[in-house]
């Protein structure tokens, strides 16, 4: 089936947030004293905010009666963080400008709730590529299951087979082809030659790298 629609993942893809949720999550953990690994919290990357901290509340055994009120420091944190010292990765205004010349409809699927998604569609001013965006924060489930991006193809009153992803997460990567989509992946640079990424349909060292070359051979597999 022809590819008529792309599907963007948010944070660590089109806005370098990622060690901005890493120094939120850090610093609110850190009241309850306790710290995370690099190791340990790169296993957590691409959870909503409330399963994160849901995952390792139950790990450090801290009291679950603080469970809503870090998930709001957080994200609190982590906006402020976004809003002041966010910046948009490279290659993101050529990429959206790249399927917006072939007519694409254009959507963003993420784990950040949609005050974030916000704030980074204003940042990176992508507000008149958009035609659409999903929010997994009050889904039943998040990523790596496929409802974010199943609604977010609904929403754009596409067919899963006619979309293509872009992910920088595992957990992404993985709900990008449990809903039937082409899913391109663009690892950090710390994480590029993992073999975990052999399921996604195309591997970026970043977004600017795509052109036609690539965009004719996801149309061919």
């Amino acid at each position: 089936m022809q590819l008529t629609t792309v599907i963007f993942d948010m944070d660590g893809l089109l806005i370098d947030s990622e060690p901005l949720w890493q120094q939120a999550a850090y610093e609110v953990f850190k009241q309850y004293g306790v710290s995370f690994t690099q190791q340990q919290y790169n296993t957590s990357v691409g959870l909503r905010t409330r399963e994160f901290v849901a995952y390792w509340f139950q790990y450090f055994q801290l009291d679950e009666q603080y469970l809503a009120q870090a998930e709001k420091d957080i994200l609190t944190v982590v906006g402020m963080l976004i809003e002041r010292n966010g910046n948009i990765m490279p290659g993101v205004p050529q990429i959206f400008e790249f399927f917006k010349q072939r007519n694409f409809k254009i959507g963003i699927a993420t784990s950040s709730p949609q005050t974030l998604i916000d704030i980074v569609v204003r940042k990176a001013n992508l507000s008149s590529y958009l035609h659409a965006t999903s929010s997994a924060e009050d889904m039943e489930n998040g990523k790596p299951h496929p409802q974010v991006y199943l609604d977010c193809a609904a929403k754009l009153n596409s067919a899963p087979l006619q979309c293509v992803c872009f992910e920088d997460s595992f957990n992404g990567m993985i709900a990008a082809k449990a809903a039937r989509m082409k899913c391109v992946v663009v690892p950090h640079g710390s994480m590029q030659k993992e073999e975990r990424w052999a399921a996604a349909d195309l591997k970026l060292s970043s977004l600017q790298n795509f052109g036609q070359l690539h965009f004719g051979l996801l149309n061919q597999s």
